[in-house]
């Protein structure tokens, strides 16, 4: 899936949420971020914290694959970042 914008990545999490059966107090005290926070954050707020971002993500089980899209011919593969090591690198580890 290609996201261009905030509210692209706010509906991919909103339906995440949604598919798996969360609230949005649910997914805020999984993420730890408030509720106000997750619904603005869904309604594509534009200012949205990208350390939070990440902590939505994982919460929900959400890898976030990042592609140049300058060069046609890098394979995705070749162009992927480890999520899981900016987590870490976001968590201090």
């Amino acid at each position: 899936m290609s996201i261009r914008s905030i509210r692209d990545l706010a509906a991919v999490v909103r339906g995440r949420r949604i598919d798996l059966g969360l609230n949005q107090a649910d997914l805020a005290s999984r993420a730890g971020v408030s509720r106000k926070w997750v619904y603005e954050f869904e309604a594509g707020k534009a200012t949205a914290q990208f350390g939070l971002i990440l902590r939505v993500l994982d919460a929900l089980d959400l890898a976030l694959d990042l592609i140049s899209t300058d060069d046609a011919s890098t394979s995705p593969k070749d162009a992927t970042v480890d999520l899981d090591a900016l987590l870490d690198e976001h968590r201090g580890r």
